[in-house]
């Protein structure tokens, strides 16, 4: 009560006390049990955790035995609408391999808000401190094959499956696809809405769907 008769004093008024007394209230318990949901599940499922990690709303993991998922240090996953500060979201964070020799690695520092990331046969790395917008999808197959027409339903087409790699301090901004066979290099911005098909160049612009790239980043800092 100390703290609230403190805001009052400043000249606070009871209203912006209390949105601030549940704004609070919400961080620090959604915080508390998601990062219990998560280790538990995680613990169950075979999936390893890093130290520090936060996840504010339910994470979905899902390890198909042989695969393997790793979550690195200081990993930020937002999975609810209240903690999104961008926009609402589609749906929780959700990490899934399919098969034995599935890899999903999330670097230390990076920070997911409703991504769907999904690996059948090969490897998708998140590297450290990437930003990914919120409800970023990636992907490294195209789950079916995608000729002959006929056989689209039944036929995998796994040996079209390419891995993904996202560079350190990459940021991806919100609703965009990053397909299979992507690399996105170190300090890239990819831009809103994006369908990313092709490499994206370190330190390098690119938006668009299909992406683009619109310019290079160092550019910028040569020109000031």
């Amino acid at each position: 009560m100390n703290i609230v008769k403190k805001a009052l004093d400043r000249g606070l008024t009871p209203g912006n006390v209390l949105s601030w007394l549940c704004l609070e209230t919400m961080r620090r318990w959604g915080a508390f049990w998601g990062v219990l949901r998560l280790r538990v599940k995680a613990r169950l499922l075979g999936v390893t955790v890093g130290r520090g990690v936060r996840a504010h709303g339910p994470v979905g993991l899902m390890r198909w035995p042989g695969g393997t998922i790793e979550i690195g240090d200081d990993v930020s996953m937002i999975s609810s609408w209240r903690r999104a500060t961008a926009c609402t979201l589609h749906a929780p964070v959700r990490l899934r391999v399919f098969g034995p020799g599935a890899v999903i690695r999330v670097g230390e520092g990076a920070e997911l808000s409703g991504t769907s990331v999904t690996a059948r046969s090969t490897e998708i790395r998140i590297g450290r401190k990437v930003l990914l917008g919120p409800n970023c999808v990636i992907v490294d197959s195209d789950f079916h094959a995608p000729w002959p027409p006929e056989a689209r339903s039944d036929a995998p087409g796994m040996e079209r499956d390419r891995p993904v790699e996202i560079g350190d301090y990459a940021w991806i901004g919100m609703n965009s696809i990053i397909l299979k066979g992507v690399r996105i290099g170190r300090g890239a911005i990819v831009g809103a809405g994006s369908v990313v098909t092709r490499d994206v160049p370190e330190n390098c612009l690119a938006a668009g769907a299909p992406a683009r790239i619109i310019r290079n980043l160092n550019a910028d800092d040569d020109a000031r």
